[in-house]
């Protein structure tokens, strides 16, 4: 199960390019040029089964990568709900040490305190603050909370020197600000949301943020994991179609590089 860790590690990553590689859920890893890692709201347990409220929320998707396996210079959580901040997954990061540093919204400290990681390898984050690793840089994004037991949600957007920019929306409720968060920056490429439940992103909102916004690339998420949480990626590709963006559309597949590159 630690093929996928290896085949990032071997993976050289082009000038002005980034290499992800799509885990689930929102769940990404990032390679940059320089050889800096990041992984990003990895969820690689079926810590959110049984849910409490009833739902089926068994995981779907196979294991690509053993969290005992992860490493990365750095782990980033875009808010801390389970299936971004997984508590197993933390764990078992917190015991291997091959994940040199965490990053993540205020909520996100409690988890990673709860997961025995070192206060010291824990760093805040919030919109508009900029964090450095290696040769990525990291900008905190607004996303507007979904529920009112995390009010500290957040995307990202990364980038190496003078590459291409990845916006990653996480968990985000619609509203104009969202757009001109987007617009701020001007993504290459946009990681976000479709599936519409509980309050995120439905596959047309997501389109019509991508309207906006316009990328060069539009890669949904947060579609696959959870039978009472899903949507067929084909409905956002829709969606693109009708709104006349359809040459945007990139479905991720699971454990597969993707090259992003600048427009």
């Amino acid at each position: 199960m630690d093929g996928l860790m290896a085949e990032i590690r071997q993976t050289h990553v082009a000038r002005n390019t980034l290499a992800l590689w799509f885990l689930g859920q929102n769940g990404w890893m990032v390679k940059s040029p320089g050889g800096t890692v990041l992984a990003i709201d990895p969820y690689l347990s079926d810590s959110c089964n049984p849910s409490r409220r009833g739902l089926n929320l068994a995981r779907q998707v196979p294991l690509p990568l053993a969290p005992e396996a992860l490493e990365a210079d750095m782990l980033v959580c875009t808010h801390s709900h389970k299936d971004h901040a997984d508590p197993d997954t933390l764990c078992s990061c917190a015991r291997s040490g091959r994940v040199k540093a965490f990053l993540g919204p205020g909520d996100t400290q409690v988890v990673f305190e709860d997961a025995g990681i070192a206060a010291s390898d824990c760093e805040l984050s919030w919109p508009n603050r900029g964090t450095e690793v290696g040769d990525i840089s990291l900008t905190g994004t607004f996303a507007l909370p979904t529920d009112p037991g995390d009010l500290t949600h957040m995307g990202f957007i990364v980038q190496a020197g003078s590459g291409p920019k990845l916006w990653i929306t996480g968990d985000t409720a619609w509203c104009d600000l969202l757009a001109e968060a987007g617009l701020k920056h001007l993504p290459d490429a946009v990681c976000l949301p479709i599936n519409g439940g509980y309050a995120n992103l439905s596959h047309w909102q997501a389109a019509e943020l991508v309207r906006r916004v316009d990328p060069a690339q539009a890669i949904p998420c947060h579609w696959d994991m959870f039978a009472d949480n899903s949507c067929s990626p084909h409905m956002f590709e829709a969606s693109l179609t009708v709104k006349g963006m359809r040459e945007k559309y990139r479905e991720p597949v699971h454990g597969q590089k993707m090259v992003i590159e600048k427009r």
